[in-house]
């Protein structure tokens, strides 16, 4: 089958049209709260919104302020952390010209250590908790991380971020055919950005939704709606191992509601070449359902807070 992934950066409108639809769950105080925590991190950081908005429509704001901005606003603003990396990592993968790229690009493959070694020199703990909430580095300390990965691609770096990002960020937060130089984030209510910027909107209420304390009561109810387009998408496209994004990152997934699929799970372990060797076939049978909340990484921690995501 063609390889094909769902862009998570894109399913805002997904998240929006479930809340939408299954916002009965909420409590009244519940549903408040959400609206006015999205509102509160949308306002905080709706001037640098802007600005992203009027880069991605010509103006070009200096290469180290842009980036300084964008890592100042990512703590207020987490979903920024995520296009961020997502957009260094198409540059280190589209521009890396190593020996270790070329040898990967002879056998058809893209280098994605590039982008694991920047994630894990970035943020501390990445390893253990895969968080890109907080990815924000400013640009002294993303010129030496590029740096250290690959010398030759610091000199472009930052001017590559701030074009990809600014045209990234309108493409998939806005509405479709909505002019990108009438849209301001300053003082925008709830009702007005559903029209606007639907995409945005939903992205902001998934990530708030998670840190509601009763998230785990609602897990399922607001979880499984979009699982379920997900598969239908994956099954009506012929899809038995989708992966998450535009390019693929070397991570695929299993469609466990593909109603063709023939799976086998073994053991492996890796041989001095870095190589995988099967060892045992495990009897595992795929179900169409969502992983426990505790196995996710919307898992709580110890304090019983949602594990990775902060409240502002």
């Amino acid at each position: 089958m063609p390889p094909k992934g769902i862009d998570y950066l894109r399913l805002g409108a997904i998240h929006l049209r479930t809340y939408l639809t299954h916002r009965s769950f909420l409590t009244e105080p519940e549903d408040a709260q959400l609206r006015r925590a999205v509102l509160d991190r949308l306002h905080a950081a709706a001037p640098f919104l802007d600005t992203i908005l009027a880069n991605a429509t010509g103006r070009q704001t200096p290469e180290a302020d842009f980036i300084d901005q964008l890592a100042a606003t990512v703590p207020a603003f987490p979903f920024l952390g995520y296009l961020y990396f997502e957009v260094l990592s198409e540059y280190l993968m589209l521009h890396s010209t190593t020996l270790e790229t070329k040898a990967y690009a002879q056998l058809g493959e893209m280098n994605n250590r590039l982008y694991k070694r920047l994630a894990f020199s970035a943020v501390q703990g990445m390893d253990q908790l895969f968080d890109l909430s907080r990815f924000n580095p400013g640009y002294d300390r993303l010129l030496q991380l590029v740096g250290q990965i690959e010398a030759s691609l610091t000199s472009g770096v930052a001017s590559f971020t701030r074009r990809r990002l600014s045209h990234l960020f309108a493409s998939v937060a806005l509405a479709p055919g909505q002019d990108a130089a009438s849209v301001t984030f300053r003082g925008a209510d709830f009702d007005a950005l559903a029209v606007t910027a639907p995409h945005l909107l939903g992205q902001l209420i998934f990530r708030e939704m998670r840190i509601i304390d009763r998230y785990p009561q609602l897990y399922l109810a607001f979880e499984q709606a979009k699982a379920l387009e997900a598969w239908d998408y994956w099954n009506t496209n012929g899809i038995p191992t989708p992966f998450n994004g535009t390019i693929p990152k070397g991570e695929i997934g299993i469609n466990t509601a593909y109603p063709r699929a023939d799976c086998t799970v073994w053991t492996a372990e890796t041989c001095e070449r870095g190589l995988v060797h099967p060892v045992e076939q495990l009897n595992v049978t795929f179900l169409p359902r969502l992983a426990e909340l505790s196995m996710t990484a919307m898992r709580r921690d110890t304090t019983g807070k949602a594990a990775g995501h902060c409240q502002p």
